[in-house]
């Protein structure tokens, strides 16, 4: 049984897991950082406010905190403004750039003549209309 438990744990999707976890924890105490010690002071210059949680409205009685909902609406705008600008839209400019350097894969089919279906380059005849075909190199 410990011989099983060794092998679950040494698996590569389990370690690759465990490491994007503590990864993505260290990360979003950062991006929790951020949001808070930079871009929460530069809404409530604007706003005039820097907590909303003592906002509320009273019917028959009983108390709606709706500020707590704004903190809440305000911190998880803020986080995936941060997450977009400097995490996604950086990977997918680095992903477009190396994509380019690759150039486009050779492609290894091409359009029969008579029917115009795709076949591989190398057929010689093709398999929809049975047309012969050359070969192409």
């Amino acid at each position: 049984m410990l011989k099983d438990f060794k092998k679950f744990v040494l698996r590569g999707n389990a370690v690759d897991l465990a490491v994007a976890v503590v990864i993505g924890a260290a990360f979003g105490s950062v991006v929790t950082a951020l949001v808070r010690d930079i871009l929460t002071p530069i809404i409530a210059a604007i706003a005039g406010k820097t907590d909303f949680s003592t906002l509320s409205f009273t019917i028959h009685g009983s108390k709606l905190l709706y500020g707590d909902v704004i903190n809440a609406l305000v911190s998880f705008l803020s986080i995936a403004a941060v997450i977009f600008f400097f995490v996604v839209q950086p990977i997918n400019k680095m992903v477009t750039i190396a994509n380019r350097r690759k150039g486009e894969p050779e492609k290894t089919t091409r359009e029969c003549p008579e029917c115009l279906s795709e076949i591989p380059k190398l057929a010689s005849r093709c398999r929809h209309c049975t047309a012969k075909v050359k070969p192409e190199d």
